[in-house]
């Protein structure tokens, strides 16, 4: 059905105006896509951007499938570098997660940050690649689904569950404790008290 509405449209050529609570349905058929949560608008904008540069919690978390993982964690800043503090992890962000100065206010608060299941690895070569294990955390296996082409991890990291979504070459099995690494630069923080974008 949304190869027909999509043939239709290229056919017509005019503007469609189509209502669904399906996320996968918006991202494939819209050019832009208007984004409401209990009436109210949250983020009008293309397929890509609402995916890449989503300006709160909820656009993040509604956007993807499976859904971005949230933690909760301490903005601290050390040696001039800032860093997220969780559980037992101190992960050191990239300079350009602080753009313009915006992680400044929020040294030593609370704030929760968001990375999508494709941008947690396994695979040894990005492991291998993180600057003194930087980003690389230590998760037990809960359950894993083979996909394919793909494989879900769901694992336990500090009390909270994660998915990751991981090369089909993966040998992670239930039970099993591995390391897994955060792609830093798809790490997007929010404020804990609005739920708002601080930083994509």
């Amino acid at each position: 059905m949304r190869t027909e509405i999509n043939k239709l449209y290229q056919k017509l050529g005019t503007t469609f105006i189509y209502v669904t609570h399906d996320q996968t349905e918006a991202m494939t058929m819209g050019t832009r896509i208007v984004v409401m949560k209990d009436g109210f608008i949250q983020q009008v904008d293309t397929p890509q951007h609402l995916y890449d540069l989503p300006c709160n919690e909820f656009v993040a978390g509604f956007i993807g499938s499976p859904q971005m993982n949230f933690l909760d964690a301490t903005l601290v800043k050390e040696g001039g570098k800032f860093a997220l503090k969780f559980d037992e992890y101190t992960v050191v962000l990239p300079d350009s997660k602080n753009k313009n100065g915006v992680l400044e206010p929020y040294v030593g608060k609370e704030v929760r940050f968001g990375i999508r299941p494709e941008h947690i690895h396994d695979e040894p070569e990005f492991l291998e690649k993180c600057e003194g294990k930087n980003g690389v955390i230590n998760a037990n296996v809960v359950v894993t689904e083979l996909m394919g082409a793909e494989i879900y991890l769901y694992v336990n990291i500090g009390g909270t569950q994660v998915t990751a979504r991981v090369e089909p070459t993966s040998t992670a099995k239930p039970g099993d404790y591995i390391d897994v690494a955060f792609d830093l630069e798809r790490i997007h923080i929010f404020d804990k008290d609005t739920e708002m974008t601080i930083t994509n």
